[in-house]
């Protein structure tokens, strides 16, 4: 089947858009948070009108805060084809990766070995390489200067059987391309491996199905996914066995809390239940049927084919110019809706320079000064980021395309 989004739908779903003080925007900084879908903004303020409670005890409000609590882990896991609990909420991706990093010091012994790659955010990256302070071996798969692409081959002659982990990002926040996940689990597991991918810069482009795909474990962040500002992972089962409790010790048996050492922001945590209901209300307005992971994907290909159609006459402008340096893939199909460009100047200044024309976006490195060093681009001067997401127009698009024109 294939469906094309219905776009005024989907702006209608969002009260950012008839926001008198934004109007005459176009929104392109969506890779460091999008705007709030109305489910979740009216799921956040009826729990703190009404549930704003100590959840789980036996009287009504508390009950149903604590129902609204395990409505959104359950809703969600279906969506990403996990169990219930093997989805945790935290207060962000990267506390999450810091205590999923302890935890693996914890289990690893020395001479053993992590991967990670320079193409990745830092917060997929720096915990990692720290444990070498503990006499973990960690190994470096690099990104090709030139194209800021991982090679598959490359990993495959890093690994071995000392090898328990690999790092890697879903799709980089700086070069956009999106790796294939299920090609790059399929060789660590091979290998005796574990895998955590970072979906942060992926996921707000479509949930993926997790179970399906293999990774064992899969972060990201739902400020970037129309939610409340949590970061979202998922733990397989048995992984989540082997590694050492960083919760309180009595809830050492409980999967969703084992590497949740700070108590759940219950309003944020019912809240996310709003990204669900977002996904049902676009299956059901675009005729998509299923099981919630199904129709999950069908929201995603959705999207996809949106962005896709939109992503590929911004690279074609800036891949023909000659004043300035397209980071990553050029062909839509292949990248996210994350556009960084590296300028003769600095990335900021010409940020600053787009707000004049009503463009809403930023410059800088973006917590990626790895992959930004390894592509030789001066970290100080940063690149322009021009990203979107599904509820971006064609006009929005445009308008970018006459703005560049005069600031470039």
């Amino acid at each position: 089947m294939t469906t094309d989004l219905d776009i005024d739908f989907v702006r209608a779903q969002f009260p950012a858009f008839s926001e008198p003080s934004l109007q005459g925007q176009a929104f392109f900084e969506n890779a460091g948070g999008s705007y709030t879908c109305l489910p979740v903004i009216e799921r956040l303020e009826r729990y703190y009108r009404q549930r704003k409670v100590q959840p789980y005890e036996s009287y009504e409000a508390s009950r149903l805060a604590g129902e609204e609590m395990d409505e959104a882990r359950s809703r969600l896991s279906a969506m990403l084809g996990v169990a219930p609990e093997e989805l945790s909420f935290g207060p962000s991706t990267t506390q999450n990766t810091y205590v999923l990093a302890q935890a693996f010091r914890q289990w690893m012994e020395p001479g053993q070995a992590i991967i990670v790659t320079d193409q990745d955010h830092e917060a997929n990256s720096g915990p990692w390489r720290r444990l070498a302070e503990d006499g973990i071996d960690i190994r470096e798969w690099k990104l090709d200067p030139e194209t800021g692409l991982l090679n598959v081959e490359d990993l495959e002659n890093l690994l071995d059987e000392n090898v328990r982990l690999v790092c890697f990002t879903h799709c980089s926040n700086i070069v956009g391309a999106i790796n294939p996940i299920v090609e790059i689990t399929a060789a660590a597991h091979a290998a005796g491996a574990f895998v955590c991918v970072d979906g942060v810069s992926y996921a707000p482009h479509g949930f993926v199905n997790v179970g399906d795909m293999g990774p064992d474990i899969y972060l990201f962040s739902a400020y970037k996914t129309f939610g409340p500002h949590q970061g979202l992972m998922v733990m397989r089962r048995e992984l989540g066995a082997l590694l050492p409790n960083q919760g309180h010790w009595f809830n050492a048996d409980t999967l969703y809390k084992k590497f949740t050492p700070a108590g759940p922001d219950h309003a944020q945590v019912a809240a996310s239940a709003g990204m669900a209901d977002y996904y049902d209300a676009l299956a059901a307005h675009h005729g998509i049927d299923g099981d919630p992971a199904v129709r999950t994907m069908g929201v995603h290909d959705m999207m996809r084919r949106y962005e896709t159609r939109l992503l590929q006459p911004v690279l074609d402008y800036l891949g023909e110019k000659n004043s300035v340096r397209l980071i990553g893939p050029r062909d839509a199909t292949h990248k996210a809706p994350t556009v960084a460009v590296a300028l003769p100047g600095s990335g900021a200044e010409a940020a600053k320079e787009l707000v004049a024309h009503g463009i809403m976006t930023e410059g800088g490195n973006f917590y990626g000064q790895r992959p930004l060093k390894a592509m030789g681009v001066d970290k100080d001067k940063g690149v322009l980021r021009l990203s979107f997401v599904h509820y971006t127009t064609q006009a929005e698009i445009d308008k970018l395309l006459n703005a560049l024109e005069d600031v470039l």
